[in-house]
């Protein structure tokens, strides 16, 4: 724990913050396996729109299409980001070439 003070308040105690590990084997049950559009907009820091002009020019992974909904899968989102972002076609050959 860090103290903190400042001139006119209580010392503050801040706790680090617990790491995040993005390849646990065990998820916990509040982490979606699948994001929508919407989701993975706001995960890639970016627009609804971009998003959709991305994935139209085949810059990100392809998405399941999961009645009228698209979504992608979390896992290969990470796995994808992992491995540069590249475009679709590469991204297909790095996954044959991994299994």
């Amino acid at each position: 724990m860090i103290p903190l003070t400042f001139k006119d308040a209580a010392p503050i105690r801040i706790d680090a913050a617990p790491q995040l590990r993005l390849h646990d084997p065990s998820p916990p049950a509040a982490v979606p396996l699948l994001v929508d559009a919407r989701r993975l907009a706001a995960l890639l820091c970016c627009g609804l729109r971009t998003l959709r002009t991305w994935d139209s020019a085949g810059r990100l992974p392809a998405p399941l299409r999961i009645g009228g909904r698209v979504c992608w899968r979390l896992g290969e989102i990470i796995d994808w980001l992992d491995a540069g972002a590249p475009d679709r076609d590469e991204w297909v050959l790095i996954r044959k070439a991994r299994k």
